[in-house]
């Protein structure tokens, strides 16, 4: 499409997708959005680190051409718009993109402008890589066991945004309708007069399709467990449905790949005892079998038989080769992902639990100051690669702050575009800078003898050790 405010690069070419797989050109056009506050520093230092990889890697071959596009305070300043059009439809025609850190405005208008972006390209999985780079801080006894990737719900949950306000006419509507068509389900609000209301829905759709993705990219990339995170015994029909539906596609689409953590348990026990009866090996994986009603039992024994019939292609032992498929209860996931990280690889969880989740992982190996992420439509190819942290306004423009997040972020945009080689350099470059404690200030001041620099020279350390 023609653009008003936008400048197509002339010598670039758009990436396509063709049969589910990405078409990447060897010059391929690449909107950006360098943010906002300290946005406009990290940008700047992590596009000398990509083109510097890039040009390492391919030795002339292959260039991104960088095409700026808008979105923050500084279209609001020019154009009056927060976000632009025609920003929008630069990442449908180009469909990858990056971008640093974007204010939330203030006051009505759009909630946030991460979440308009994710909504306007259907960027349904929220995907955060978290490792540990040797030499980072830690406030854990044992960083190096983190190597977790979160693959989050982007669309569903409480960020679509349904609330009434407590106070306003639309809140007292709803609640009288409420009240009449669901009285028991009213009666369970404590202070129903004074209460705001929020909605929380979970599709089966929207759930299959973050937990589809997930394996996919599990098995792509030789994980070995795939965690489904929920609070299923508190909100039985949306996060508890978030659980089954995500088993369900597991199983139904994935079945000579995958085993269940259920499973595992039933074929390891025949292997044990292969004259162990049906009735004996669901007592075994349910102790309180013997206090269960007979339709109880009778459920858990065809569990048993519906895993036993998996044994041409899963028993004797060749369960063990599968991506294991677990579910784990969110509040104790804190605790588990600190006391046995090794015990976690993939998580699939719903939007606010992996929002929390992301962001506390990050924690453990070095802040968000190095968390990468990105926002993907895996049916589409369309993907959005972000630094992860806020605007740190106060150091605008200082040269300060670390610009980690954004330069990993856009390492993961090249091994998605299939560059695995400039992708690797990227990490190279970070752990040697990092190894030779030549980092940012919010890393330096955790380091004994490391040198602080400024975000660029901290983008010149990890060209240097590339």
């Amino acid at each position: 499409m023609a653009y008003k405010n936008v400048k197509v690069p002339a010598g670039g070419a758009k990436i396509s997708i063709k049969d589910g797989k990405l078409q990447v050109p060897n010059n391929p056009i690449i909107p950006f959005v360098e943010g906002d506050g300290t946005g406009r520093d990290i940008w700047r230092a992590s596009v000398r680190v990509f083109d510097a990889a890039v040009e390492k890697a391919y030795g002339g071959k292959r260039k991104i051409h960088w095409m700026e596009v808008y979105a923050g305070e500084k279209p609001f300043k020019l154009f009056n718009s927060w976000l632009p059009d025609e920003t929008i439809e630069a990442f449908k025609e180009f469909l990858v993109g990056i971008k640093g850190p974007l204010t939330t405005p203030i006051g009505g208008g759009i909630r946030s402008l991460n979440v308009a972006l994710r909504k306007a390209l259907d960027l349904y999985v929220c995907q955060r890589p978290v490792r540990y780079f040797i030499g980072v801080p830690s406030p854990v006894k044992h960083p190096e066991y983190v190597d977790m990737v979160i693959f989050r719900e982007n669309t569903e949950d409480i960020y679509t945004g349904i609330e009434f306000r407590q106070g306003t006419d639309e809140n007292e509507k709803f609640k009288v309708w409420f009240k009449k068509t669901y009285p028991k389900e009213y009666a369970k609000m404590r202070f129903p007069d004074t209460a705001a209301i929020g909605i929380k829905p979970v599709s089966s759709e929207g759930t299959e399709r973050l937990v589809r993705a997930a394996i996919r990219w599990a098995l792509d990339n030789k994980r070995k467990i795939l965690s489904l995170v929920h609070k299923g015994n508190i909100m039985k029909f949306t996060e508890g449905a978030f659980k089954d539906w995500g088993y369900g596609v597991a199983k139904r689409e994935f079945r000579n790949d995958i085993v269940t953590e259920r499973e595992t348990w039933i074929l390891g026990n025949k292997e044990k005892n292969p004259n162990l009866s049906v009735a004996d090996n669901a007592k075994a994986i349910d102790p309180g079998y013997d206090m269960m009603s007979p339709d109880q039992q009778a459920s858990i024994r065809k569990e048993v038989e519906e895993a036993l019939a998996l044994w041409p292609t899963h028993g004797d032992g060749k369960w063990k080769a599968k991506l294991l498929i677990k579910d784990t209860i969110a509040d104790i996931v804190f605790q588990q992902t600190i006391t046995r990280a090794r015990e976690f690889d993939v998580l699939a969880t719903p939007n606010l639990n992996g929002d929390y989740l992301s962001d506390a992982l990050a924690a453990q190996v070095g802040g968000m100051g190095i968390a990468p992420g990105a926002n993907i439509n895996y049916l589409t190819g369309h993907a959005i690669f972000e630094a992860t942290h806020g605007t740190a306004p106060k150091y605008a423009d200082l040269d300060k702050v670390n610009p980690g997040s954004l330069i990993l972020s856009g390492e993961m945009m090249l091994r998605y575009m299939g560059w695995t080689e400039a992708a690797d350099l990227i990490v190279k470059g970070m752990e040697g800078a990092i190894n030779a404690k030549v980092v940012t200030y919010d890393l330096a001041r955790m380091m004994d003898g490391a040198t602080e620099v400024k975000c660029s020279e901290f983008g010149d350390a990890v060209i240097e050790h590339m």
